[in-house]
Parts: C-alpha cells; sequence; structure tokens
C-alpha cells in the first residue's frame, strides 16, 4: 500500500484545482518523465494517474517516472490509444495530477491474479480505505478504479471477487492495451511495469463524482446459441452447432476472409442479463475457425447480435445528463473500447469526437475491455466524473 505525502490542508483559501492534466509526445523516457513532472508537480500534488502507449521503452520509462515523482505515489498502465485534453492522441503518454487538499488515495498491486480470492480481497480493500482515508478531508466518499492486464484472461474472476470485497463501493476500470499488438499489456506501480497484474486505486474525496457506462449498441433479432467452447481460453468454437467464424460471417453478411476488428466493432454480439445488454466483444479469428473474445463465454449462453445507433450523440446525451446533477466537470477519467475509437475512425469521426472529449474535459486512454460495479465489458465508454469543488 502506499499513502500520499502529507498536506496543509490551510494553504490555500481561493477556489482550489482539484486536478492538474499533463501530457508529453517526447520518446525519450527520462524527458517525457521529466516533462509530466515539470507540469503536475506542486507542494500539494498526492497522486499521479497516467496512460501510455506501448510504443515507449517501458523499463526505462518506469524508472524515469519513480525518479521525477519520487515521493509520490504513482500508478498507471499501457493503452491502446490516449484521450488528453486535445481529445483522442497516439504515441504519447497523459497524465492526471491529483490535489491532496481534495483526495485521499490508497493503492494496491495484485500480482498474482490466479487464485485471487475474497480472503485477499477483502484485505486489500481494507489496506485501500485505510490509507485513503488517512490522507482525505473529512466527510468524503469512495470510488475504486481497477486497471488490469489486458491478456491475462483472469478479469471475471478478479473483478467479481474484489467487487464482492467492495459491496456498495462504486468502481470501474479499464484493461491495458498494447496498441492493438495483441501481444504485451502491462499495469505500473511500485517503480516498474507488470504484467499478469493489477492495480487497484481507491480514491476518497468530498468532490461530487458519478461513476457511469454506457454503449450506444441496440440489439437485433438474431440469436447465437454457443454450441462449443473453451471457457479458459476464451475461444467459441461453434455457433448453432456450425464453425463459429463461418455462422458469424453468415449473420453480419460477408465472407469469412473479411473478418477482422472493423466487422467486428460494427456487428457485435452481447449477452442479456435481465434487461440489459453485456457485449461480448470479438477479438479475432483462428485458422481452426473458432473466435477468440474479450470476454469470458461457455457452453450454453445465448449471443444476441447487436447494431450500433449513432455513436456520438448517445455518448453526448450521457454528458449532458451528468453535467445536469453534477454541474460542469472537473474531470471526466474515460476509459473508451478500442473498438469504439476504430469505429469512429471507419465513419470518419474523429475531430468531432475529439471536440466532445475536449469540451467535456475527459482524459482517459482505449482499452482492450471495461469494468463497471465488477462486470468485465467490452465496446463501452466507463468512468467517472468528478464535480468541481463546492459544487456538491
Amino acid at each position: 500500500m502506499l499513502d500520499a505525502p502529507p498536506v496543509d490542508r490551510l494553504a490555500a483559501n481561493d477556489r482550489q484545482t482539484a486536478v492538474h492534466t499533463a501530457v508529453s509526445h517526447t520518446r525519450d523516457p527520462q524527458r517525457a518523465a521529466n516533462e509530466l513532472a515539470a507540469a503536475l508537480r506542486h507542494p500539494q500534488l498526492g497522486f499521479v494517474l497516467f496512460f501510455v502507449s506501448a510504443e515507449y521503452a517501458l523499463s526505462p520509462l518506469g524508472e524515469a517516472l519513480e525518479s521525477a515523482f519520487a515521493g509520490v505515489p504513482i500508478s498507471g498502465c499501457t493503452t491502446a490509444g490516449e484521450i488528453t485534453s486535445e481529445g483522442y492522441d497516439r504515441g504519447c503518454i497523459v497524465a492526471v495530477g491529483f490535489d491532496a487538499r481534495h483526495f485521499g488515495v490508497g493503492v494496491a498491486l495484485i500480482d498474482k491474479l490466479d487464485g485471487f480470492d475474497l480472503v485477499r480481497a477483502q484485505r486489500v480493500t481494507d489496506g485501500l480505505l485505510a490509507a485513503s482515508r488517512r490522507q482525505a478531508p473529512p466527510g468524503g466518499d469512495h470510488f475504486a478504479l481497477t486497471l488490469l492486464d489486458g491478456l491475462s484472461s483472469c478479469e471475471e474472476q478478479v473483478l467479481a471477487t474484489l467487487d464482492a470485497a467492495l459491496g456498495s463501493i462504486p468502481s470501474f476500470g479499464g484493461s491495458a492495451g498494447d496498441d492493438n499488438r495483441l501481444a504485451h499489456t502491462h499495469v505500473y506501480s511500485n517503480g516498474r511495469f507488470h504484467d499478469q497484474a493489477a492495480v487497484v486505486v481507491m480514491f476518497t474525496t468530498c468532490l461530487p463524482f458519478e461513476v457511469f457506462t454506457t454503449h450506444h449498441l441496440r440489439p437485433r433479432g438474431e440469436k447465437l446459441v454457443v454450441t462449443q467452447a473453451d471457457r479458459q481460453r476464451r475461444r467459441v468454437i461453434e455457433l448453432n452447432a456450425a464453425p463459429a467464424a463461418d455462422e458469424y460471417a453468415r449473420l453480419v453478411g460477408c465472407p469469412r476472409v473479411a473478418l477482422g476488428d472493423a466487422v467486428f466493432a460494427r456487428y457485435p454480439l452481447a449477452v442479456r442479463i435481465g434487461d440489459a445488454f453485456y457485449v461480448r466483444s470479438i477479438q479475432r479469428v483462428n485458422d481452426d475457425g473458432s473466435l477468440s473474445f474479450y470476454c469470458a463465454v461457455e457452453n450454453g449462453i445465448v449471443l444476441t447480435a447487436m447494431t450500433p445507433a449513432p455513436i456520438l450523440p448517445d455518448l453526448e446525451a450521457v454528458f449532458d445528463d451528468l453535467s445536469a446533477r453534477l454541474g460542469e466537470p472537473e474531470l471526466i477519467i474515460g476509459l473508451d473500447c478500442f473498438l469504439r475509437r476504430l469505429e469512429i475512425e471507419a465513419l470518419d469521426g474523429l475531430e468531432a469526437a475529439s471536440s466532445l472529449l475536449r469540451r467535456q474535459r475527459v482524459i482517459g486512454f482505449n482499452t482492450y475491455g471495461e469494468q463497471h460495479h465488477g462486470m468485465h465489458i467490452n465496446q463501452t465508454f466507463t468512468g467517472v466524473v468528478l464535480g468541481r469543488p463546492g459544487s456538491g
């Protein structure tokens, strides 16, 4: 566990900026870390959260960040694209500095995801709450952020267990990416990058906030039954008793050889739980005709074909609704599925999307999966909106 450094809570009487943001496009690790530190460091800095392109040399970057922010806890992960103060970006590192007068923060690294049980989850949660409360202003409420190795295949188990320990504390998060290579994804804690690991950050704050999620996908009439699956490898071998890739290609009306990220983004599948649909995005077609997914799949589940509604009007409506309740945001930490970004790019909507994200003060990254209250989901925009000091 890491605590934020002590802080003089009487240091400022005027309106304080609760968060600061910074971005560096410099590829030299030391220069990039120094640029972020120059923009973010101040006497009341309590915690730094960052999202970085996997194109960086991660080992020297980890050391440089630890040195540049010595004494300040810092956590983050690799991405499939970044969201900066200017909107969508690539090949950079974006960071948020949290003022300790407004946030108490506790950080924990889960470095052994296999076998993560409720006893460990409760111990982690208790430690996080104790650490964040020690530094928080009195009367604050809590929310939790989880960053996971996006290729660990352990998200469901870890998140469900952690959610049971968190109880009523709202939580969200994202799976780390690697610029769509699907090879190596990492989270950062304790001065270095880790794979097969997760970072959990507990925030305690008096600022108004709300954890949210949205997607723009609507159900169609067609259903696909998983008739053979390899649950451990998240692989569907048969749909409707036919080779999975062939049956999916038939559903979307394209040849199997044309299946790829662009098709998967436009024609996702979802599991219905109650009245809600939770997307199960396809990762790739395998040589044997099976389909690998980003979320857990198992024999007997029924997948509903989904079709996209206009993506930006849906997101703008969510932002408007949040602003109506919380006022103008101080910051939105936004975790946006990389398949949504591919869809926006395919529709030539990147400039309009970036303008919307910029107006709403969104900082975040494109993920290999999102998390909302213990659920591992795909093709959503999930995050937390932070209201301004004094607006609650």
